[in-house]
Order: C-alpha cells, then sequence, then structure tokens
C-alpha cells in the first residue's frame, strides 16, 4: 500500500491525478485540525454508548431524560429554515456513484440525500470518486458515459436540491491517519464535502447541507454542532451555513428528540424517521430482553405501535419546534410486468398516504420510479402554496409514553421468514464487501440497514431458544444448517461467475461468525469492512 503525508495527514491509499484534485494541502489541514479537535471527544462518546448499552443488557429500558426536562418543557424553536429546504416532499437517496447522482438529481424529487452511509460501501476509491463526483455536481459539470452502452449521462436544467449524508460516527477511515491513529470516517466525509463545495454551494444562495445518521443522544448532537461552529468560524462563514437533517434511526435517540434539535438549533432543519435502521437499534438496544422479540421483519411495518408511536411523536415534536419531520423509505424496485408493478404502487401508495395524513412533511424514495407515486399523495396534501405540514402539531394526541415507544410486536417467527432473512444477509454482505452498498434483492433496494435487522433477528432468536410457528427450535445449528442450503440456493440464483466475483464463500463466513456469536457484534460494516479494505 502507497503511503502520503499531505499537510499531517497520513494517506495509506493510491493517489493519482485526480484524487489529489480532493486531497489537496488545504482540504488535508482541515481534516487533521477537525480530528485533532474533535476525535478524543468522539472516543468519550462512543464509549458512553457502550456504558448505556450495558445498562440495558442489564435490564433497564431507555426512559426519557429527567436532567434535561426543562428543555423539553421550555419554549423554543429552531432557527428559520432556509428557502430551498422548506419544500421537501419527495428525496430519493443513493451512493455517491456517478450514474446514480445524476439520475437521482434529475428525478423528478425535490431532494437527493447523496449517500456515503448506508447504501455506499466505504472503498478507498469509492469515498474519494464520491467526494470528485459531488463537486462536480455541485459545479454542474458532472456527466457520464456508460462504457457498456454508449449512452450519455448529464445533468438537466431542473435538479434537486443535493444532501450529502456523512458516515456514521462509529465508523473510521482505515486509509487516513492523524498522529498515528485512524480517522473518524463522518469527519472525513463531513470536511472534503464541505471544503470543496461551501462556495459554490454559498454562491448559489443556498448552503452546505447534511443528513447526520445513528445519532443515539443529544450530546452526540451536541458534537456535531461543534464541528459546525468550528468549520464555520475557520472558514468565516455565517452561523447557520451549515445545516442538517438528523436522522432519527436508533432506539435511544427517539427520547431526546427534543434535545437533539435543541443541541443543533441554530444548525437544524428537520428529522427524519430512518424506519430500518430504526428496527435494527430496536433488536439491539432490547437484546437481552426476552419479552421484545421481533417476530418476522417482514410484519414489522409502520402499523405496529412501537412505529406508529415513534412516527406521530416525530412529527409532534418536530413540528412544535419549527423542524420539518422526513417520513421513511419505501424500497420497491418498478416491475416490468404491469399486474406486479400496479400491485407495487398500491402499496407504496398506502405507505406514503399513511405518512403524510400523519403530519410528515415529506418522504424517501429509493428508485425514481416511485416519485410520481409520493408526489401524487403528499401534493394532495400541500395544496394552496403550501410547501410543508408544519401547521399539524399533533397536539390533541395523547402523550406518547415510553412503554409506547417500546411496546412488543406481535406476529410469528417462521422458517420462511428465517430462509429469506439469510438469503439476504448473505447477497447484501457479498456485494457490500465487493463494493457495493446499494443492492436490488428480490424487488427491493436494500442497504446495510436490512441486512442488519435480517441477522440480528436471528441472532436474538437463537439467544432467547424462541421457536419458529413450526415448532422448529432457533438454534445456531439450525441457522448453519440453513445457512448452507440457502447458499446453495443463492448460488444457483446468482450463477457461478457472480458467486466467484462477489466472494460469497467469506461473506457466507462473515454471515455465520457474526449470527452465531454470542456477543452480538454492533454492526456488520465493521467486520465487513475488514474484508472490503483486505
Amino acid at each position: 500500500m502507497t503511503s502520503s503525508n499531505i499537510a499531517g495527514l497520513e494517506i495509506k491509499g493510491r493517489l493519482p491525478a485526480e484524487f489529489q484534485s480532493i486531497l489537496t494541502p488545504e482540504a488535508c489541514r482541515l481534516v487533521v485540525e477537525l480530528t485533532r479537535e474533535f476525535r478524543a471527544p468522539l472516543k468519550l462518546l462512543l464509549q458512553q454508548r457502550t456504558v448505556e448499552q450495558a445498562r440495558y443488557d442489564a435490564g433497564a429500558l431507555p426512559d426519557f431524560r429527567a436532567e434535561t426536562a426543562d428543555i423539553r418543557s421550555g419554549d423554543w424553536k429552531i432557527a428559520a429554515i432556509p428557502a430551498d429546504l422548506q419544500d421537501r416532499r419527495v428525496e430519493i437517496t443513493g451512493p455517491v456513484d456517478r450514474k446514480m447522482i445524476i439520475n437521482a438529481l434529475n428525478a423528478d424529487v425535490k431532494v437527493f440525500m447523496a449517500d456515503f452511509e448506508d447504501s455506499q460501501a466505504p472503498s478507498w476509491d469509492g469515498v474519494i470518486e464520491g467526494q470528485i463526483n459531488l463537486r462536480d455536481a455541485n459545479l454542474g459539470s458532472i456527466s457520464y458515459s456508460d462504457p457498456q452502452s454508449g449512452k450519455q449521462y448529464a445533468l438537466r436544467d431542473k435538479q434537486a436540491l443535493l444532501i450529502a449524508r456523512v458516515r456514521g460516527l462509529h465508523l473510521w477511515e482505515k486509509h487516513l491517519e492523524v498522529d498515528g491513529e485512524a480517522v473518524p470516517g463522518s469527519l472525513v466525509d463531513f470536511a472534503l464535502y464541505f471544503f470543496h463545495n461551501y462556495q459554490t454551494r454559498l454562491a448559489k444562495g443556498s448552503g452546505v447541507y447534511y443528513y447526520l445518521p445513528k445519532l443515539q443522544s443529544y450530546k452526540e448532537a451536541a458534537w456535531w454542532d461543534s464541528v459546525f461552529r468550528f468549520t464555520q468560524t475557520k472558514f468565516n462563514q455565517p452561523v447557520g451555513a451549515i445545516r442538517a437533517t438528523v436522522l432519527i434511526e436508533t432506539l435511544p435517540a427517539v427520547f431526546e428528540m427534543e434535545e437533539i434539535l435543541h443541541a443543533l438549533r441554530e444548525h437544524i432543519v428537520a428529522l427524519n424517521c430512518g424506519r430500518w435502521d430504526y428496527i435494527f437499534s430496536y433488536i439491539k438496544t432490547l437484546k437481552n430482553h426476552a419479552d421484545r422479540v421481533l417476530p418476522d421483519r417482514q410484519v414489522v411495518t409502520m402499523d405496529q405501535p412501537f412505529l406508529s408511536a415513534y412516527s406521530k411523536l416525530l412529527i409532534k415534536t418536530c413540528h412544535q419546534r419549527g423542524a420539518l419531520a422526513m417520513g421513511g423509505m419505501a424500497a420497491f424496485i418498478p416491475a416490468k410486468d404491469p399486474v406486479a408493478n400496479e400491485a407495487i404502487l398500491t402499496k407504496v401508495t398506502a405507505d406514503k398516504e399513511r405518512e403524510a395524513s400523519n403530519g410528515h412533511d415529506g418522504t424517501w424514495v429509493a428508485h425514481p420510479g416511485l416519485a410520481a407515486t409520493a408526489n401524487r399523495v403528499f401534493n394532495n396534501y400541500l395544496k394552496d402554496g403550501r410547501t410543508n405540514q408544519l401547521h399539524i402539531s399533533r397536539s390533541e394526541d395523547a402523550p406518547v409514553t415510553a412503554a409506547d415507544l417500546l411496546a412488543p410486536s406481535a406476529g410469528e417467527r417462521t422458517e420462511a421468514g428465517m430462509r429469506i432473512n439469510i438469503r439476504v444477509a448473505l447477497q447484501y454482505i457479498a456485494a457490500w464487501i465487493s463494493g457495493k452498498g446499494c443492492v436490488p434483492i428480490y424487488g427491493l433496494m436494500e442497504d446495510a440497514a436490512t441486512a442488519e435487522i435480517c441477522r440480528t433477528s436471528i441472532w436474538q432468536w437463537i439467544k432467547h431458544g424462541k421457536t419458529l410457528n413450526n415448532g422448529q427450535l432457533v438454534t445456531k445449528e439450525l441457522f448453519a444448517q440453513m445457512l448452507q442450503q440457502e447458499a446453495a440456493v443463492v448460488r444457483e440464483e446468482v450463477g457461478e461467475e457472480l458467486w466467484q466475483q462477489q466472494q460469497f464463500e467469506r461473506a457466507q463466513a462473515l454471515l455465520l461468525q457474526i449470527t452465531t456469536a454470542d456477543q452480538l457484534v454492533d454492526f456488520l460494516t465493521l467486520p465487513a469492512y475488514e474484508l472490503l479494505t483486505a
């Protein structure tokens, strides 16, 4: 592996000319300064996660914090939302792949969330090429020629608003070191995107906009607020030049939504229901609680009481404080068969109707082919010039309690559900360690959150000795047997060439290891990253 040092940043990855246009001395200096200022406090926050989880493992349950009751009862609002962030009725998400960026920006949506996190496998080339792509997108110069088809891709005159999602706080970038230690991946993504785009975006009368994933506490939100303030001061930019949307996709965070908004009140514009990761976090946080084991993931829908309470509380909290409340992802991929496609669009319509009628200001889709359906639903609610639903207070709702947010889910555990979980997790992990983080599987565009639900559900069933509805006891041995059988099915489905190309056998070994481990592995992307970058 090559190694270079630029302005104190040790770079342990290849550095061709185009990469040097991102890793300039000035950009590297910013990464170094942010790392030296904020890496140590971040380590303490991650240690606090471990302390909190130990409490839950010992029998405690998450709850609203007594010490921040004055924030929840106080009369305050976030800073005014910038004009170009007030209408977010439909957003599309996807990785920072060049062709994907162009298609997403051209889609009939208000926002494109360019994702360095759950739908991006953070290979060295993927991380730096993603920054090149976003820089070119902001400049309006991005184009792409497909080497297979020869088709040309370019931006249209009317484009979606670009927001970048950085990596979670738990992910580190092994190719970059400061003072002999790895750099937080979140700071790499944040710093490089800010440095190369802030002048372009501010010159257009916009700002530098981010999505922040997987926060677990208001103290982590306050850490980000400090990062924003440090950066704005360094570059002589006003407070609020950086704006963030925070994903509420962990169980601990739902109890601290008011505090998260308050900590970021001069920089935040919205919270988002990251519902797939939220389900994963519910399993992980309550992994030792035998009375809260989830059924098949296919029946853990937004109708489940704990998810319905989460959505409605998020709307009420956001609107009380002047923030937008974004809904969740429709992960379906349109089908070529008209009958099958109609069934898909019916499901998407019902999902988006629930969100819009509850009072969400906007929603997510994973494919441009779903944009028209999502737009149609939200347009019915955003009439007479309205750009959002901040007027819906949900003040008439009964207070959402901790019991509501922790309510167990009804539903069965089935052999079919377990087997499809195995097939989906296996295919996703294989794609991820091959550099692909956004993967079409069985008609859905999957990212890391789905694979996390699949493998943690089975881990929890094993831990608590749960049975399937056919009477089978879920054990490590049963899982290993099913994994062998379902791997054979997947091998037949994908074909021998792809099976070898995507290193399915390594993925299978990793899935076996993390699903049968005595201690739950916090994030599958941590051991998978070692395979991705090996």
